[in-house]
């Protein structure tokens, strides 16, 4: 068994040398952050998305399925507040760079109009998958994601949805985030759930994440792969150099280095982008 897990590391390795994308990874189509976890997210993963309330988690984690889903990749994004049209609504106004409340209001001009005719045409051939996400045992949501034909990427958006009210909710998250963990490796599928960070001192002098904000008993940064913190500093200082400067922090990666990755946010579009390929 040893040997022949160590022949298909060999194998892979040799894929990779002649240029070759790691065949259990999953782009996230933003460059700086596939660079940093050795070219994108990886099948068998738990990845944990952390960050503030507002600071834009489910629009990032939407921009990576929407990405991802363009690379070739099969994507369910499963969201607990807001039903499929909303996320198919807010998915039309990141790729065609539309405010959202014109978008609602029917406010678009006709250069904004061929714009987003030309990506609702684009995503309903590569949209993620959506689904809303109800209440309960976490290990059901892997009955969508299976090995052969199967999914992917698995966004669960945000983990707290999965709370039913029938235990402290700290105790909930913790079996969720073990249950999560157990759906990745048995259905060989990547999950990344979006969380915000119950445990955040708000007297802490640095507000970037850390890996105790998480909460959820420790559980989440103990079953996690790779915990992901995302940091807009606007919402701290009112400096007009730093508007849509975010850091999307890399806390915890079980195969790789730590650090972190500049991103980009247009309030406007809720659209991030990448500061190694901006306005892609």
């Amino acid at each position: 068994m040893t040997g022949d897990a160590t022949a298909r590391v060999r194998r892979a390795m040799d894929a990779m040398a002649a240029g070759a994308a790691p065949r259990d990874a999953v782009p996230t189509g933003f460059p700086s952050v596939d660079n940093a976890l050795g070219g994108g997210v990886r099948r068998g993963d738990l990845v944990v998305l952390g960050g503030e309330v507002g600071s834009g988690k489910s629009a990032l984690a939407l921009a990576m399925a929407l990405r991802a889903s363009e690379s070739g990749a099969k994507v369910l994004l499963m969201s607990g507040e807001m039903e499929p049209a909303r996320i198919a609504e807010r998915a039309l106004a990141i790729e065609a760079r539309v405010r959202v409340d014109d978008l609602r209001r029917g406010a678009i001009d006709d250069e904004s109009r061929a714009r987003l005719a030309a990506t609702a045409a684009r995503l309903e051939r590569q949209c993620p998958a959506l689904a809303r996400m109800e209440p309960g045992e976490p290990a059901v949501i892997g009955e969508h994601a299976g090995r052969d034909g199967g999914t992917d990427l698995l966004i669960i958006d945000p983990l707290q949805g999965l709370a039913s009210g029938a235990r402290p909710l700290d105790e909930e998250l913790a079996a969720a985030a073990q249950a999560l963990k157990r759906v990745a490796i048995e259905r060989d599928v990547c999950v990344l759930a979006t969380t915000h960070l119950p445990a955040m001192p708000r007297d802490r002098k640095d507000p970037r994440p850390q890996l105790d904000d998480l909460g959820a008993l420790g559980a989440l940064k103990q079953f996690a792969d790779v915990v992901l913190g995302l940091f807009r500093q606007e919402m701290y200082e009112t400096a007009p150099d730093v508007d849509g400067a975010t850091e999307l922090l890399v806390l915890k990666n079980r195969n790789g280095a730590r650090g972190y990755v500049d991103l980009y946010f247009y309030k406007q579009w809720m659209r991030f982008e990448d500061m190694l390929e901006p306005d892609r």
